[in-house]
């Protein structure tokens, strides 16, 4: 195992147990050390503060193991098992009701690195460091061991968030290829196409929120725009809504949004789908001040930390459009999954928007990504879903 030497001065992050070692803390690397080799991280004097994966970049170490000890050697299996163990505490491992949800959330569950999601009977991988990558294979036949009759498949889904220079292929690891299935969330049921679609799938992190503007929906028209596979759709029609409409720029989106109306009863007469720009689509069909509830969950608009001026201004202008289009007393739920964009600056910008708008409006709620989706208290980093819903006047 060969050794990163910190220079000195710059242990403090990782005695506050921060898995995270950038590359500007790095006094020295011992030759011969590639991309996604385990490797031993010591202070300036030598002394090992923990264990983990070496990634030329920005963040040069993800560590999986804190101390002077030796790392077990089943350090993976444990941290999966406990891994699991949350999510049969959270009460998502005997829900009848819903068979979809994170199993793993990188850094949240001790694992920086590693995502792994539940589709059914399917275990999604999606690893974002090359050293969980090399790691594959043990993760699946720990995935099957830990969850048998549970977990039948597991899929690997990495290629699209791992550096370019390092080649890899999205394949089944485990069991029979499954690339499309059915999945309950809450009892509505949603299609999720786990080899061709955003992410590993399906939003799973927006769960809660979902359920929550269902019961705002009765009796109301909803505005649900970025709408991906129709989550807040559904939810939003099965909580009795009025009509809903369902924007994305994406045809294969609104496609799929359609069928997932479909799967969840007769709403032909209620729902409408429109593939279209949706800055567009608000200046051109969005009558001012016509929508009960409308919700804004774009994608990430900013990737870095250079491009985050760009997208609070998006953002901003999307927001003032949005609450042009609700009625008084009507709701906005509002969100941002930049990881770049921190709470604050997200809360400002809504802010801004509202000013712009000239009307008056009241938070009625903070909201995140769901408990399945843990962020370490040492990690804040993993917080990346920010949302808010506000009454506007």
């Amino acid at each position: 195992m060969r050794t990163i030497t910190l220079s000195k001065g710059r242990e403090g992050a990782i005695q506050r147990r921060n898995p995270w070692v950038f590359s500007g803390a790095v006094k020295q690397e011992e030759d011969g050390v590639a991309d996604g080799d385990t490797v031993r991280v010591t202070d300036h004097q030598g002394k090992q503060l923990g264990v983990g994966h070496y990634q030329a970049g920005s963040i040069r170490v993800r560590l999986l193991y804190f101390g002077e000890a030796e790392m077990p050697e089943d350090h993976l299996t444990r941290q999966l098992a406990a891994a699991i163990e949350l999510r049969g505490v959270l009460g998502l491992t005997e829900d009848p009701l819903t068979n979809a949800y994170r199993l793993v959330h990188g850094a949240g569950d001790e694992l920086p690195g590693l995502v792994v999601d539940r589709y059914a009977s399917v275990a999604v991988v999606q690893c974002h460091s090359i050293g969980m990558h090399h790691q594959r294979e043990a993760i699946a036949a720990a995935l099957l061991n830990l969850l048998p009759g549970v977990i039948t498949s597991v899929y690997d889904k990495s290629s699209g968030v791992l550096p370019e220079r390092y080649v890899a292929a999205d394949s089944t690891l485990a069991g029979d290829p499954v690339n499309e299935v059915v999945v309950l969330e809450n009892g509505r049921r949603f299609h999720v196409d786990i080899a061709g679609g955003q992410k590993t799938g399906f939003f799973l992190d927006q769960r809660e929120n979902r359920w929550l503007l269902g019961s705002y929906a009765r009796d109301r028209r909803v505005l649900n725009t970025f709408c991906y596979t129709g989550g807040f759709s559904v939810y939003a029609l099965l909580g009795g809504a009025a009509q809903v409409q369902s924007i994305d720029l994406s045809a294969k989106a609104t496609e799929l949004t359609a069928e997932n109306v479909t799967r969840n009863g007769e709403f032909e007469a209620a729902h409408e789908a429109h593939t279209a720009d949706v800055m567009d689509w608000l200046k051109e069909n969005a009558e001012p001040r016509s929508y009960d509830i409308v919700v804004v969950d774009p994608p990430a608009f900013a990737k870095n930390k250079h491009r985050r001026h760009k997208a609070v201004q998006a953002y901003k202008r999307l927001n003032a459009r949005a609450i042009e289009a609700i009625k008084p007393g009507g709701l906005l739920f509002t969100f941002s999954c930049s990881r770049v964009v921190d709470r604050q600056l997200f809360y400002d910008t809504i802010v801004a928007a509202g000013l712009e708008s000239g009307r008056r409006a009241q938070v009625l709620h903070r909201l995140g990504q769901g408990p399945d989706h843990p962020v370490n208290l040492f990690h804040p980093e993993g917080e990346y879903l920010k949302g808010l819903v506000l009454r506007i006047d």
